[in-house]
């Protein structure tokens, strides 16, 4: 596996001897200092180019990098002209670049990503940085619509699950946990956690460091809303999620002074277990 040295070394290179290219940024967890440093780290960059179009015509000159293992161009959609256009390349020892070009009429997206760096500024037209930091990616407090839309939502959807486990549909059940609800729990894990910390904290893609801002006994319940493919294990992970839902949005609730829909919630729970309880042979729901 080629080391931190030799990507930078080949990245800023590549930059140097193309005189389209003119700054070479790079963001994402390398230049974290919070982050701890592991092999499955992508190398994030953003060439930025005078001529974008032309790079496009022909794919092969991010050969340069190395043997890939396999390539996805996200932006590649056939459009007549671009102003970015991203490379994302696994290579076979290991490395990964996630290569955004970005043309220099738009220069000024680097600004918005408070973890980025400057490698390579050929004109010094770039205005200094910040020293790198995840500050645009730290958890945002609520709007009062916002918690109560992720209230109604997370209630909303639970009865399709009720209906998917009661019908023993078990991926159609998994799905709509595993989505709509997943993403409203860890909104409002989110915004827990960002009370405890004076929302100066990210909890990372999909909440992957959710565990160090959390209480040993909190962070249980989270794993314990995962389950098997097993109907009635998928129905006790249903009532924890439930659970946890209900404990941390009323602390979100009292901590912004806003109103909980406690009839919303109650009304669910009944519902989820009225139909946990039914029977498979029922023909109707509410006889």
């Amino acid at each position: 596996m080629r080391s931190e040295n030799d990507m930078l070394h080949l990245i800023v290179t590549v930059a140097q001897r193309d005189e389209r290219i003119r700054a070479v940024i790079m963001n994402g967890s390398r230049v974290n200092s919070a982050v701890r440093k592991d092999p499955f780290q992508d190398y994030d960059i953003i060439y930025i180019v005078k001529d974008l179009d032309l790079f496009i015509q022909d794919h092969s000159w991010v050969d340069v990098f190395g043997e890939r293992m396999i390539m996805q161009l996200p932006d590649d959609t056939g459009a007549l002209t671009y102003d970015r256009f991203a490379y994302l390349m696994q290579f076979t020892d290991g490395n990964r670049i996630d290569l955004t070009l970005l043309s220099v009429t738009k220069r000024e997206v680097i600004y918005t990503d408070s973890l980025s760096v400057v490698l390579l500024d050929k004109d010094t037209q770039l205005s200094p940085l910040l020293p790198p930091s995840n500050k645009s990616y730290w958890v945002q407090p609520p709007t009062e619509t916002h918690f109560r839309e992720c209230c109604n939502e997370f209630w909303w959807c639970m009865p399709y699950v009720a209906k998917g486990l009661w019908r023993n549909e078990i991926t159609y059940a998994k799905n709509i946990l595993e989505h709509p609800l997943r993403n409203m729990l860890h909104l409002m894990l989110d915004w827990y956690v960002g009370i405890d910390t004076n929302f100066q904290v990210s909890t990372g893609k999909s909440g992957k460091h959710l565990q160090q801002y959390l209480a040993p006994d909190t962070w249980e319940q989270v794993l314990k809303t995962y389950s098997d493919a097993s109907v009635d294990r998928t129905w006790q992970a249903v009532f924890t999620m439930c659970d946890l839902f209900s404990s941390l949005a009323r602390k979100v609730g009292e901590h912004f002074s806003f109103l909980y829909n406690e009839e919303e919630e109650k009304n669910v729970l009944a519902h989820l277990r009225y139909v946990s309880n039914l029977s498979s042979h029922a023909k109707e729901l509410y006889p």
